[in-house]
């Protein structure tokens, strides 16, 4: 026996009388041995994959178990032990089809590649299609419906959750809803292969999209490189932005986190857990350099905050510092944001959008 389980070797069926005797095993076929291995197994409850035989194999099998009617004991033995030697002696085994390399090598081959040989080769490109299909965003599976003849869009609903289905048949317009729910009236004469090939197709348009070469939108990575880009480039920016292009550079806004924005996105019950997180020393300066600009109403904001014994101790080293540098202090305030952008990551603290302000 070969292949794991020896159903790639199943021929044309014989059908198999008792079978007894001293050589047991080697009276049977290999077809008949992979129906015994596989009754086996079902036997004792093993979960055996028998879907991801080829269809014919997988008919094969069936029919040449039912032609079978029993073996002894001595048979069954010496059936399962040749078949733990064989798989004992096997060194290596490979992923049946290309299907299966892919499976194998996902994420290890560049997506382009995978693609193209996913193409080329014509296989099952997203598993089981359907299952891609149901898991869908609503919207997508809204545009596919608009898309999609009747015919197919009555298929679709058919297989979706009663209540998804209810939900998009409620956004079509009316003629399209009516045409679909009479199309489902007559899907009764479909055939299982038909509704897999529709599943293909729409699972295919789901994932006939266009690769990205970054992870982030442009808006996220714009507003990133700002977090940390000194005060005077990042008000430059933007208002470049502002010129060029209004309504991205709102889009930015909303996505930059600054010092200048602790207070309309920090909740004051965050604080003390920010205190925590950056040293005192660092605070001090941070929050003194605030204090001699523009920013004092954010020094406000955390003095007001935190502790009245830290508040008054950070007050008093705050007194005893000179002038501060703009770099030493943008450098303390970089800090403080880096800490809040941490506790966030890690889900200690949520940081407030700017709908949620007022």
């Amino acid at each position: 026996m070969t292949d794991a389980l020896p159903f790639a070797q199943i021929e044309p069926l014989q059908i198999a009388a008792p079978v007894s005797g001293d050589d047991r095993a080697a009276q049977l076929t290999r077809k008949q041995k992979a129906a015994i291995i596989v009754r086996f197994l079902l036997n004792e409850g093993a979960d055996v994959p028998l879907t991801d035989l080829p269809e014919p194999l997988q008919a094969a099998l069936t029919t040449q178990m039912g032609n079978m009617r029993y073996v002894d004991r001595g048979t069954l033995a010496d059936v399962v032990a040749e078949f733990a030697r064989e798989l004992e002696a096997m060194g290596l085994t490979f992923p049946r089809g290309v299907s299966g390399a892919l499976s194998a090598l996902d994420g290890r081959i560049s997506p382009q590649t995978a693609a193209r040989l996913k193409k080329e080769a014509g296989v099952r490109q997203f598993g089981e299609p359907w299952e891609q299909v149901c898991a869908a965003d609503p919207d997508e599976q809204l545009d596919i419906l608009s898309s999609e003849s009747p015919e197919v869009a009555a298929v679709m609903l058919s297989k979706l959750d009663v209540a998804r289905a209810a939900e998009l048949l409620g956004r079509l317009p009316g003629p399209a809803a009516r045409a679909i729910a009479f199309e489902m009236s007559r899907t009764g004469s479909v055939t299982p292969d038909a509704v897999d090939r529709i599943g293909l197709s729409l699972a295919a348009q789901l994932h006939e999209l266009p690769e990205h070469a970054f992870d982030d939108g442009p808006v996220q990575r714009v507003g990133a490189i700002l977090n940390y880009s000194p005060a005077t480039t990042r008000d430059d920016v933007l208002t470049g932005l502002d010129e060029a292009d209004r309504q991205f550079a709102d889009l930015v806004r909303k996505a930059i986190f600054t010092f200048e924005n602790i207070p309309d996105r920090l909740s004051p019950m965050d604080l003390p857990k920010i205190t925590r997180e950056v040293p005192q020393d660092v605070m001090t300066i941070a929050l003194k350099a605030a204090s001699d600009g523009p920013l004092a109403h954010v020094a406000d904001f955390i003095l007001d905050g935190i502790s009245k014994r830290m508040a008054e101790a950070i007050r008093e080293e705050m007194s005893e510092l000179g002038k501060i540098k703009t770099k030493d202090g943008e450098d303390a305030m970089t800090e403080v944001i880096n800490a809040i952008r941490t506790l966030e990551a890690s889900g200690e603290i949520t940081l407030l959008t700017p709908e949620d302000e007022g």
